[in-house]
């Protein structure tokens, strides 16, 4: 039996990171606030978007009471990289970290360094994990 052709989509598409929230307000003000960028309303009154560094958008929403989304541990997290600068990757991640910190995140694994760079496992206001990297400057 041959195999179904797979449809092919033309022209742009694009993507975006989705994150559920039971604050979809808050949390997008604290990763606007993060990336030092300004979140943006959404589709409707419960959805915020985020411009993402690399480009396209965080999408912060609550879901819907029709089809909820339980709080989950897993192995998807959100990773932040910053470059060092002159005062080195872990400086650079300390005060990375403070200001996370008081923005309502709390730390998960203190900063440690690794070869490819300074890393912390934080957890956002909502208890989401969050990586923050700072990686050598070249």
């Amino acid at each position: 039996m041959p195999e179904p052709e797979a449809t092919v989509i033309t022209g742009s598409i694009s993507s975006s990171l989705v994150l559920a929230a039971d604050d979809p307000t808050a949390l997008a003000r604290f990763y606007g606030a993060l990336l030092g960028t300004q979140p943006q309303p959404g589709l409707s009154v419960a959805h915020w978007r985020v411009p993402w560094p690399a480009g396209g958008w965080l999408e912060v929403y609550a879901p819907s009471r029709n089809r909820p989304q339980p709080r989950q541990p897993g192995r998807l997290a959100l990773c932040l990289q910053h470059k060092a600068d002159a005062t080195g990757a872990l400086a650079v991640l300390q005060a990375w970290i403070s200001s996370a910190l008081e923005l309502g995140a709390t730390t998960e694994d203190p900063p440690r360094q690794e070869p490819f760079g300074a890393e912390a496992w934080l957890l956002d206001p909502e208890g989401n994990r969050l990586l923050l990297l700072v990686i050598p400057a070249t």
